[in-house]
């Protein structure tokens, strides 16, 4: 499989699915149109997957830099960076939550592999030595644990986070790959499908980390964790 020359990339498509984040998302949104790019063009693709809290009604208002896109049920977080992907033009595509666990200010961290070493996908680790994690539970480190030595162990990376939301690709990586997965299960199915791509290594890069509990709104559950081993089998 050959890719394109390599150019410095020039534009960032952001993609943010959301689903009823209403307490959450003009905070995160304002956060994401100042973070710093490192002097990458910036495209924000917001996804609605059926929210019913008012979240839909706050992205009705925006403008640029916004694409707006509106699923009429709720679908999965897979399924709204799928259609997110579809509409994104920029030479790096980043995935941001709506939640606030995870800091747009990190973006220099994400980016700087991209453009000063020639990157194709970059993980954004919460359990790098340089990381900064707050209010994180023990089961959900454990079971994060658990989760990425299955990965590494099909898939030979190496990685600390494969369960990260921060997930950053050469556009190209993207069009290389077809995605299935409705739900969280997009982490494991995206890094088996990448991981099968002649020569691309994921790199990881550490972040901060601000955790929430189920009481504010935390949705990925246990059943989630079945179907990502799941999916180890499934798309190995």
């Amino acid at each position: 499989m050959t890719f394109p020359e390599w150019k410095p990339p020039k534009s960032l498509s952001v993609v943010i699915p959301v689903y009823n984040e209403k307490k959450t998302l003009p905070v995160l949104l304002k956060r994401v149109e100042n973070a710093p790019t490192l002097g990458l063009e910036r495209e924000i693709i917001v996804v609605d997957d059926g929210s019913t809290d008012g979240s839909r009604e706050i992205m009705r208002t925006l403008g640029t830099p916004y694409q707006v896109i509106f699923h009429e049920r709720n679908r999965g977080k897979g399924a709204a960076l799928r259609t997110g992907f579809r509409h994104a033009t920029g030479d790096i595509i980043l995935v941001q939550d709506a939640d606030l666990e995870y800091s747009p200010e990190d973006y220099p961290h994400l980016l700087r592999p991209f453009i000063e070493d020639k990157a194709m996908v970059v993980y954004g680790s919460r359990f790098l030595p340089e990381s900064a994690v707050e209010a994180m539970s023990s089961m959900t480190k454990a079971a994060n644990h658990v989760l990425t030595s299955v990965s590494n162990l099909f898939t030979g990376q190496g990685l600390t986070d494969v369960h990260t939301c921060y997930k950053v690709f050469r556009r190209e990586i993207l069009l290389q790959i077809t995605l299935q997965e409705e739900r969280f299960a997009f982490c494991p199915e995206i890094t088996i499908k990448v991981s099968e791509i002649p020569g691309v290594r994921i790199r990881e890069v550490g972040i901060s980390y601000h955790g929430r509990t189920y009481e504010e709104g935390k949705k990925v559950g246990i059943k989630d964790g079945f179907r990502a081993l799941w999916c180890y089998l499934k798309y190995s």
